[in-house]
Order: C-alpha cells, then structure tokens, then sequence
C-alpha cells in the first residue's frame, strides 16, 4: 500500500494533477463511510444521500 501511495504522490507532483488529490481524498471518505454505516441504524439516511 505504501508503494502505491508514494507512486501516486509522485505522480501528482511531476505530472502537476494536484487537483486529483481532494477527488481521491473524498471518494476515499465517502468509501470508508458506507462500510463503516452498513450495519448501523444510520444506513437508510447514508443510501438515501447517493
């Protein structure tokens, strides 16, 4: 995974696709969200947002 990190940082400071990194970071977030609401009561409110 850390390869995969540094890889993706080099890229974005060569290639100058900073405006790459906030996408990648919120659809990180929004991932992390469905999985960790899945179970919960919260999931009905989560799905109806998509």
């Amino acid at each position: 995974m850390s390869v995969f990190l540094k890889q993706f940082w080099e890229f974005l400071k060569v290639r100058k696709k900073w405006w790459l990194g906030p996408i990648i970071g919120m659809l990180l977030l929004l991932g992390l969200l469905l999985v960790f609401t899945q179970g919960s009561a919260l999931a009905p409110f989560i799905y109806t947002l998509f």
